[in-house]
């Protein structure tokens, strides 16, 4: 089976360059098109796809609202939140709904098929760089508010949490820990198990809302 996407930009010409893209690859399949948020989650719904590429900006309903009220149903979709910046603050807003990260209308071609691997794989952030970035300075704007759950988590979980909120990825994680990968593998996964969160977007998210984290800090 290959991956099942969705394309929602309210611009033809995107929807069309996304899917020559996407389509490029064999291993994927668009399944259906919308032109704004309210006809995305219709077609989300009907469709069921693995992952939706998700335009902020659109009319009627935008790609915020589309993205949270799809997040909200059972056995959501995968979404990439598709935008012209990357220091919008909806990005930021976009990635503390649930969205498994972002990607520039301006990135090529390759890293669209890459981004969209990586989200339906679910193992690892999107642009973890700019997206921690972006993420440390909406989130340093408000005081931290400590979560029970963190006291679920073991002093080397917690460590693992604080490497994936720097925008580390596994392999870099296994590096500084000198442990194997498979093994930082196993405490992502019981990381988000214990923190009842999604995936690692949100993770990075709650990782700087919480405290464990703080813009700027080393």
């Amino acid at each position: 089976m290959g991956i099942r996407i969705v394309i929602a930009d309210d611009q033809a010409m995107v929807r069309a360059g996304l899917r020559m893209v996407v389509e490029s690859d064999p291993g994927m399949e668009v399944v259906g098109e919308a032109a704004d948020g309210r006809e995305a989650v219709a077609v989300a719904r009907r469709t069921r796809p693995d992952v939706v590429l998700m335009d902020i900006s659109m009319p009627r309903q935008d790609g915020l609202s589309a993205a949270r009220e799809l997040l909200g149903a059972p056995s959501p979709p995968k979404i990439i939140t598709l935008t012209t910046f990357d220091t919008d603050e909806n990005l930021y807003a976009a990635l503390r709904a649930g969205t498994s990260g972002f990607l520039l209308k301006v990135s090529p071609p390759e890293q669209l098929i890459e981004a969209i691997k990586v989200v339906h794989a679910g193992d690892a952030l999107l642009d973890p760089a700019v997206t921690s970035r972006v993420i440390a300075t909406f989130a340093g704007r408000a005081e931290p508010v400590h979560s029970p759950a963190l006291d679920e988590l073991t002093p080397r979980e917690l460590e693992v949490l604080r490497l994936m909120a720097r925008g580390l990825t596994n392999a870099e994680i296994a590096g500084k820990l000198y442990v194997g990968e498979a093994t930082v593998k196993t405490h992502v996964a019981r990381v988000l198990m214990k923190l009842s969160l999604r995936d690692r977007a949100q993770a990075v998210v709650f990782a700087y809302e919480t405290g464990v984290v703080r813009p700027g800090a080393g």
